[in-house]
């Protein structure tokens, strides 16, 4: 039963076709990073990045090399559009967009962690054996049939990201549209309709709208008699946050995805233009069947289980922010903070308060008076700057934070040297306040 649904052929339509919007997607992605000076601010401009801990290695080229390294990428999109080298390419592609990935973190989101996973995903499939170079210089390597198993993975990855980001909604902020109304406090000046988005009524359709969206379209899509109508609602949402929120690709990253769920002969009467593919009906199971469900069985676990690791840390992710990451929390909250960096000379006992505008770009200072990791690795930053003069330090921070719509609360713990503590990634830091200390020791701001 298992091997009948897993190995199945099927009409690749749909994954060739996918493959050309995704290398077209990711190819603007990364030009356009380059055109609208994100390069530049993210990782030309700041002295130093923040990479993900344990990537200290990990550091932007140099001078004008991150300029060419996006080039790379955006060239392997074209490549990977047009099939050639195809599986050179994804994989080209998904190790150098990794490498951006990890090496900062100052403008994290969500969907370039999606991104990341697709493009490992997509250099094992075999999107390029149909309307690709590769299928026309070598006629051997051509077929128009693909076992279901790859569908599938991409049905049950969006599931899953959709799935969390449903259910993450369901909280206070959320239900009681606050957070939304905060997210809408800066799209005021949008022509058309700026006025509208600060409206109370607009607030509770975006609300709910997106719980409901995010949990029931990937079963609409799969349901023939609701597939044009979710077509038609996915059309909307990903148009409109693509207006109204400005995250480059993704949306149509998004609507690309739905090919994956409509007929291979419509995909490819509308797209491909040729004839409908006469399937094979002979089961063939590959020798290699065992390698394949066990790396599938273990990667779907992994994405299962790391969106709910935050659910064995002390207190509520949206104030530690430990576990956020990796787990679909999409647009779940606004931080904003203070902080104030006390550095002492263990020997001298000389203390120094540092200027943040010395060492980091606005966005940098903004999260590292929001974000705990970002406060830490500051911490250790100047911990190594201040041994290069030779000096063995201890730093100390004073930080105010405030999530959503709430009041600001102290968030670190001052007595603690932030450049002596390690960071712990799988148990909660005992330096971040808990939610009930903080509430005992209410200031403002």
């Amino acid at each position: 039963m298992l091997n009948q649904f897993l190995f199945k052929k099927i009409d690749n339509a749909q994954l060739v076709v996918f493959r050309i919007f995704y290398g077209l997607l990711v190819s603007a992605e990364c030009y356009g990073a380059i055109a609208t000076g994100w390069v530049r601010r993210t990782l030309i401009e700041p002295q130093f990045t923040f990479n993900f801990i344990g990537f200290d290695w990990l550091q932007p080229l140099p001078g004008n090399g991150m300029y060419i390294y996006f080039a790379i990428m955006g060239t392997l999109g074209i490549l990977i559009t047009l099939g050639y080298k195809y599986r050179l390419s994804t994989f080209a592609f998904a190790v150098m967009w990794t490498g951006v990935y990890l090496m900062q973190k100052t403008s994290y989101n969500n969907h370039y962690y999606l991104l990341m996973l697709l493009a490992f995903i997509m250099a094992f499939l075999p999107a390029g054996r149909d309307a690709s170079l590769d299928a026309k210089l070598n006629p051997n390597l051509r077929s128009h049939t693909m076992p279901n198993w790859v569908r599938w993975t991409i049905i049950l990855q969006l599931f899953i990201v959709y799935t969390y980001a449903s259910v993450a909604k369901l909280y206070g902020d959320w239900l009681d549209f606050s957070i939304i109304e905060i997210l809408m406090r800066s799209k005021d000046d949008y022509p058309l309709i700026g006025e509208l988005l600060q409206q109370k009524w607009v607030h509770k359709i975006v609300a709910f709208f997106g719980i409901f969206f995010d949990l029931l379209i990937v079963p609409a899509l799969l349901w023939k008699p609701t597939r044009k109508i979710a077509f038609g609602t996915a059309l909307f949402f990903h148009l409109f946050n693509s207006y109204v929120f400005r995250i480059g690709i993704f949306p149509y990253l998004s609507l690309a995805f739905t090919v994956f769920f409509f007929e291979p002969q419509t995909i490819r009467s509308i797209f491909l233009k040729t004839k409908e593919v006469v399937i094979d009906q002979v089961l063939t199971v590959p020798k290699n069947r065992n390698i394949i469900v066990g790396v599938l069985g273990i990667y779907f676990i992994i994405q299962l289980v790391l969106p709910l690791r935050h659910y064995a840390f002390k207190d509520d992710v949206l104030w530690t922010e430990e576990g956020h990451r990796l787990s679909w929390r999409m647009m779940l909250r606004s931080r904003s903070g203070n902080i104030r960096y006390r550095v002492v000379n263990k020997e001298t006992k000389k203390v120094n308060f540092i200027d943040l505008d010395d060492y980091l770009t606005k966005k940098q200072r903004r999260r590292v008076a929001c974000y705990p990791d970002f406060a830490w690795k500051f911490a250790q930053r100047l911990k190594k700057d201040y041994a290069k003069k030779g000096e063995d330090i201890e730093v100390f921070v004073t930080n105010k934070v405030k999530v959503n719509s709430g009041e600001y609360y102290e968030f670190i713990d001052p007595k603690v040297d932030l450049a002596s503590v390690p960071w712990k990634h799988f148990a909660h830091n005992d330096w971040i306040l808990p939610r009930q200390s903080a509430d005992s020791t209410k200031t403002s701001d």
